[in-house]
């Protein structure tokens, strides 16, 4: 399998169109010996602001002397974009590698293009022995392929109306499935929220025992210019 090939077979996997749920990612990273437990990571949604909150992070952890793990989607120029340790993209000869182990192990789990690349990153990342991973949900949170981590902090950025045929009509609904990627007793960091999205926000942080930290409420940020 050359590049080109590894493209094609992760693109053919999007036939099997969006699938919301844990079942898959959780199966086959079981057959790689669960990767995502490896490293520590931050696990962000939100609908505006998720990539950038993640590059900045990203940056952060790298300059205070950290191996770092960047997942994130989609990409702009080239597949390789979406997955990264310490500024550096994926080479495409791992991404060859990787595809072709996936698809020899993935047998009948019939997996979605986002399962794949999130597995992908994962196992990478392991490999690689990283510290830290900065990880970017997909769509929504809950049910999203990324929610298999127990990260050491959520953050939910900026909530507002987004695949409303996945997460629902109203913003309770989809601050809700944002919400989900809310774990026992992890801390929560969020930007400020339209009352009924905080609302279900902080609901969910308290069934789970988990701090909430508001930008502009519990702390704030300085730009420094050099």
């Amino acid at each position: 399998m050359g590049y080109k090939d590894a493209i094609s077979y992760l693109y053919g996997l999007q036939k099997h169109g969006i699938k919301l749920g844990l079942e898959n990612p959780l199966k086959l990273l079981s057959l790689f010996g669960n990767p995502h437990d490896s490293f520590k990571s931050i696990h962000i949604a939100g609908t505006n602001g998720k990539g950038s909150t993640a590059s900045m992070l990203a940056s952060m952890l790298k300059h205070a002397g950290f191996k770092v793990g960047l997942f994130t989607s989609p990409h702009l120029v080239s597949f390789t974009e979406r997955i990264r340790i310490n500024d550096e993209e994926i080479l495409e000869e791992e991404v060859v590698a990787l595809a072709e182990e996936i698809k020899e192990k993935a047998g009948s789990i019939n997996p979605t293009f986002f399962e794949v690349v999130t597995v992908m990153a994962f196992v990478y990342f392991k490999r690689k022995n990283v510290d830290w991973a900065v990880i970017e949900t997909g769509m929504g949170g809950r049910l999203d392929a990324t929610n298999v981590i127990k990260p050491q902090v959520s953050i939910i950025t900026s909530i507002s109306y987004d695949h409303k045929e996945f997460l629902g009509e109203s913003i309770e609904e989809i601050a809700g499935e944002k919400a989900g990627i809310i774990k026992e007793g992890v801390p929560v960091v969020t930007a400020p929220q339209e009352p009924p999205a905080m609302d279900v926000i902080i609901k969910r942080a308290e069934e789970m025992h988990s701090k909430v930290h508001m930008f502009e409420k519990d702390f704030s940020a300085d730009i420094k210019k050099h």
